[in-house]
C-alpha cells in the first residue's frame, strides 16, 4: 500500500503552456486521477492563512490559486513540475517518451570526484553529476531548488541519509576531493553569508537557524567534519549542513556539479537512495541537457536501462484482456517504453532512470492497470466461492465500542508503539519486567517498543487536550504486544480495552461502575464461579490502597484503580485520575 506526499503546484499559463492546453478545475482533476493522482484540494495562501489565522492576518496575501496534489510516495519523478508536467504529457501521448542516453564527455571535460579513507566513518559515500548548457528560468531555478528541498525531506530522510548539494561548474576547478577534517581545520564563506567562518563558528550560527538547525546533529558531536574542495582548495560544501558562498548557483548559471553524499553504501548502488536522488534532480530539470557523471571510489554497475520481460516473471499481461501491442502502449504511456518480442507472447519492457519505483513485474501490472483506467476493468464473478464473516474478536470489539459510547466515553486512537520511558519509568516499573517486543533500530526515542499497556498512550491524550472541559472521559479498545517465544514470531497480540476518567476527584466509582456495564453485556454475572470480581491487590502505576484486580471466568484479566500520583505528574497532568484496563479475549 502507498503512503502520500503532498505538493503544491501553483497553476499559471506556464503550466498550461505546458501542457498545451487550457484546462477547467474539473478536466484537471479527471487528468489526474486517469494518471493515478490525486487533486485533493485547489486553494490559494490568502484561504489557507484566512482558514488558520483569520481574516485579518490574510490581508496582503497572494490570490494566486494552489493545486495541492497527493502524489505517491514513490514517485519522486513527479515532485516537480517540469516531472509532473512531463508524465502527463507522455500520458496523453502528446509528446514523444524521453530517451536517456549515456554521454561520453569531451576531451578535456572529464571530471573526478575523490573520495578519501577519512570519510569512512561519517559519510563514507558520494556520487556526482555535471549538468552542461541548461538554461534557467526563474520558474525553473525556483522550481529545481524546490525539488532538491523535497528530496531532502521525504527519500533523504531530512539529509541523515543522503545530502544533496548544487554549485556553479564555472566557478570551480577539478578534480574535487570529498574528505573530512577536524572543525578548527575547515574554514569557508557560508552560502548567503558576508565573511568566512570556521566550521565550529559555523555550527554555532546555525544553532538557532529554523531550517538548518534541524541538521546540526548529523555531525556535531563527531571528530571530522566531511566537506568537499575542488582543486584550488575551494570549498564547495560542508555536507549535510550548508554549501560554499563561492559556488552558489543562479539564473546566470549555465553549468551545475551536483554531488549526493550518503551514510549507506546500499543507497550509492543503481535504483538505490543516491542514485534515485541523483538520477531525479537531473533528468526533469531538461531532457536535452547533457549529463556526465564524474569517476568516484565506488562504480556504479548495471546497464543504464534495465528491462524485464513480463511474462518471465510469472504475471500474465493477459488478464487485461488486452492485445500484446495494445498493452505495450499502455506501458509506453507510462513511461515505461514497451514493445513485443518473440513470437508475440512476451512483452519487453525498458525502465528509465527516472523510474527508480520499478523494482517487480507487479509494479509494472499496476502501471498497466492505471493506463488502462481502473474503471474501465470489468468485474465478474470469482471462480472460486467463500462465505466471508467477521472474525469473532472484531465483532466484540466493535460491540463494545458502541456500549463503551454509550456509557459517555469518547473512543481514542493511539499509536502501537511508544518510548521505552512511557511502559516502564513513567509507570513506575522497570522495562526488563514488561516483556515488551523491542525495535531494533529505532528512528526516534517516542517509537522504540510496541506497546504493553493502552494506559501511557490514553494518558498523553489527557495531556494533550487538558484545556477541554472536565470531566475527562476517553477509551480505547486494541492490541498491545508482549514476547513469547512460544509463536513463530516470538511476540503475541492481545486485545485490550482501557477506559481512563480524568477530574477533580478520582471517580473510582464511575470507572467501577463502567465495568459493571461491560460485564452486564458481555452476559458475564458477578459471581467468584462462572462469571467475574474484583479482589485488592497492588500495581506500580496505581494509588496504595486503591487499586483492584479483575477476575473473570477462572482468570486475572486486568486492573482498575486510582493513578498514582507520580505517573500523574510525569504525564505532565495535575489532576486524579482513575483507569480500568483488561483483556476482552477470554469474552469471545
Amino acid at each position: 500500500m502507498k503512503t502520500a506526499l503532498v505538493i503544491y503546484q501553483t497553476w499559471s499559463h506556464s503550466i498550461e503552456k505546458l501542457l498545451s492546453e487550457t484546462y477547467s478545475d474539473e478536466e484537471f482533476d479527471e487528468l489526474c486521477f486517469e494518471f493515478g493522482l490525486e487533486l485533493d484540494e485547489i486553494t490559494s495562501e490568502k484561504d489557507i492563512i484566512s482558514k488558520e489565522k483569520g481574516e485579518e492576518k490574510a490581508k496582503g496575501a497572494s490570490d494566486v490559486v494552489l493545486y495541492k496534489i497527493d502524489v505517491p510516495a514513490n514517485r519522486y519523478d513527479l515532485l516537480c513540475l517540469e516531472g509532473l508536467v512531463r508524465g502527463l504529457q507522455v500520458f496523453k501521448e502528446r509528446i514523444n517518451l524521453p530517451r536517456f542516453e549515456k554521454i561520453i564527455p569531451a576531451e578535456g571535460e572529464g571530471q573526478r570526484l575523490i573520495i578519501t579513507e577519512q570519510t569512512a566513518q561519517i559519510r563514507p559515500h558520494a556520487v556526482a553529476a555535471i549538468l552542461r548548457n541548461i538554461t534557467f528560468t526563474k520558474d525553473r531555478y525556483d522550481s529545481f531548488i524546490d525539488l532538491q528541498e523535497k528530496l531532502h525531506q521525504n527519500i533523504c530522510r531530512k539529509r541523515a541519509l543522503v545530502a544533496i548539494g548544487t554549485h556553479d561548474l564555472d566557478t570551480i576547478t577539478g578534480p574535487f576531493t570529498f574528505t573530512a577534517k577536524a572543525p578548527s581545520e575547515i574554514k569557508f564563506k557560508p552560502l548567503n553569508q558576508s565573511q568566512e567562518y570556521s566550521a565550529s563558528q559555523i555550527m554555532d550560527l546555525y544553532r538557532t537557524d529554523s531550517h538548518l538547525r534541524h541538521y546540526l546533529h548529523l555531525i556535531e558531536n563527531k571528530p571530522r567534519y566531511p566537506v568537499i574542495y575542488d582543486s584550488n582548495g575551494v570549498v564547495l560544501s560542508m555536507p549535510p549542513i550548508i554549501n560554499g558562498d563561492h559556488t552558489k548557483i543562479s539564473l546566470n548559471t549555465r553549468n551545475v556539479f551536483i554531488e549526493c553524499t550518503g551514510t549507506d553504501i546500499t543507497k550509492v548502488n543503481y535504483s538505490f537512495l543516491l542514485l534515485i536522488c541523483f538520477n531525479i534532480i537531473v533528468f526533469p530539470l531538461d531532457n536535452r541537457a547533457q549529463i556526465q557523471r564524474p569517476t568516484t571510489r565506488h562504480l556504479l554497475s548495471g546497464s543504464n536501462h534495465p528491462i524485464q520481460k513480463l511474462q518471465d516473471c510469472g504475471i500474465p499481461w493477459k488478464q487485461f484482456h488486452e492485445t500484446p501491442s495494445s498493452l505495450a502502449k499502455l506501458l509506453t504511456r507510462m513511461c515505461l517504453k514497451s514493445h513485443v518480442t518473440g513470437n508475440g507472447n512476451h512483452l519487453e519492457i525498458e525502465i528509465p532512470p527516472t523510474r527508480a519505483d520499478v523494482i517487480h513485474a507487479c509494479d509494472i501490472v499496476e502501471d498497466a492497470a492505471i493506463a488502462y483506467g481502473y474503471n474501465n476493468i470489468q468485474m465478474v464473478i470469482p471462480k472460486t466461492y467463500a462465505i466471508a464473516n467477521q472474525l469473532p474478536l472484531n465483532k466484540l470489539t466493535e460491540l463494545l465500542r458502541l456500549d463503551l459510547a454509550a456509557a459517555g466515553f469518547t473512543e481514542a486512537l493511539t499509536f502501537a508503539l511508544c518510548s521505552q520511558e512511557d511502559i516502564a519509568d513513567k509507570l513506575g516499573t522497570d522495562i526488563s519486567a514488561t516483556n515488551a517486543v523491542h525495535i531494533a533500530n529505532p528512528k526516534t526515542a517516542e517509537f522504540q517498543v510496541a506497546r504493553t499497556t493502552l494506559l501511557p498512550g490514553l494518558l498523553k491524550t489527557i495531556a494533550a487536550n487538558r484545556k477541554m472541559p472536565l470531566p475527562l472521559k476517553l477509551f480505547e479498545i486494541s492490541d498491545i504486544v508482549v514476547k513469547d517465544p512460544n509463536t513463530d514470531v516470538g511476540a503475541r497480540n492481545y486485545r485490550h480495552l482501557c477506559a481512563i476518567y480524568y477530574n477533580k476527584s478520582p471517580g473510582f466509582e464511575i470507572i467501577h461502575g463502567l465495568l459493571d456495564r461491560v460485564m452486564q453485556v458481555l452476559e458475564v454475572p458477578p459471581s467468584e464461579e462462572n462469571g467475574y470480581t474484583i479482589k485488592a491487590a497492588e500495581g506500580s502505576a496505581f494509588f496504595p490502597g486503591r487499586c483492584a484486580e479483575v477476575f473473570a471466568k477462572g482468570q486475572s484479566i486486568g486492573k482498575l484503580g486510582v493513578i498514582h500520583p507520580d505517573v500523574i505528574t510525569k504525564f505532565e497532568l495535575t489532576m486524579p485520575c482513575s483507569v480500568l484496563e483488561i483483556n476482552i479475549e477470554p469474552f469471545v
